[in-house]
């Protein structure tokens, strides 16, 4: 019985060393909803913002806290072994040298998630917080010619035929800004603000989504890119994908996942000051 207890005290401390997999509820989800294109790659050689570089490289999640598992069992087989702990052990004994390890692994994550929070990160310009600033964005000239504006024709048949008076780096810029706007409204649950951006398809799905969740998320994001993968338009209707790649956390269970994501927007063109609409996101 004893040798039972001593196992039990053993593998809860190395399951406390383990960082637990979850996922950070970020916008969107982990799965791909509402309408899909297929998008090139990459993006075409032409002029546009320079892309994100981490300030450190992330390790591998769950690195650290097997390493801080591994010495707690490790030290607590040398106590047992070398000290005779097989012989008198009692069952609070046990309880005792688990509750160290669970506030030892506490005290750690706290720690590691501190110096993470520290790490300077890339600067970005925030971009528009609303979609009045985003339409005068994307009006503005720069790329304006109702060609294949400076792009040279993908080899595959993805498109890239921006729209007249599209400006492709302030879009991007707005783009970024509009994502983090998205991720903080869902952390609030602000459900009126998601629906200023994305189609009534596209929000009742969303809205669904969210309703699932309880109360606040805390995902933040910590670095973020943005690329055009597509582009096509007639006389009547704009469509653009956007690929984002960066990095996200939550941080309060200081989990953190790759950003890795296409949006593809809408824009009425047969309507005045008509908004770009999300309608569709890939994971």
């Amino acid at each position: 019985m004893k040798k039972f207890f001593i196992m039990f005290a053993l593998i809860f401390a190395v399951g406390l060393g383990t960082s637990p997999d979850v996922e950070a509820k970020k916008f969107g989800g982990s799965k791909s909803i509402g309408k899909s294109h297929k998008t090139a790659p990459a993006q075409p050689a032409n002029p546009s913002t320079p892309a994100a570089t981490p300030a450190a490289n992330p390790g591998k999640k769950g690195l650290m806290g097997g390493m801080l598992g591994g010495l707690l069992a490790g030290g607590l087989l040398a106590a047992l072994f070398m000290g005779g702990g097989f012989e008198n052990i009692q069952i609070m004994d046990i309880l005792i040298i688990a509750l160290v390890a669970f506030v030892l692994f506490k005290i750690f994550r706290a720690v590691m998630a501190s110096k993470a929070g520290a790490q300077q990160r890339p600067a970005y310009a925030s971009g528009p917080t609303s979609q009045d600033q985003f339409r005068q964005q994307a009006d503005q000239g720069g790329f304006a010619t109702s060609g294949n504006s400076g792009f040279a024709q993908a080899a595959s048949d993805v498109p890239f035929d921006l729209p007249p008076g599209f400006d492709l780096p302030a879009f991007l810029e707005g783009s970024r800004g509009h994502y983090k706007t998205l991720q903080q409204a869902w952390n609030d649950n602000d459900l009126s603000k998601i629906q200023e951006y994305v189609s009534i398809e596209l929000y009742n799905e969303l809205s669904q989504q969210r309703r699932e969740l309880e109360g606040a998320q805390h995902t933040e994001v910590m670095f973020l890119d943005a690329e055009l993968v597509r582009a096509t338009h007639n006389a009547s209707l704009a469509e653009v994908s956007v690929k984002f790649s960066g990095r996200y956390r939550d941080t309060v269970e200081g989990v953190e996942e790759d950003i890795k994501e296409v949006w593809h927007l809408e824009r009425n063109l047969a309507q005045a000051n008509a908004p770009w609409l999300i309608v569709g996101i890939e994971q």
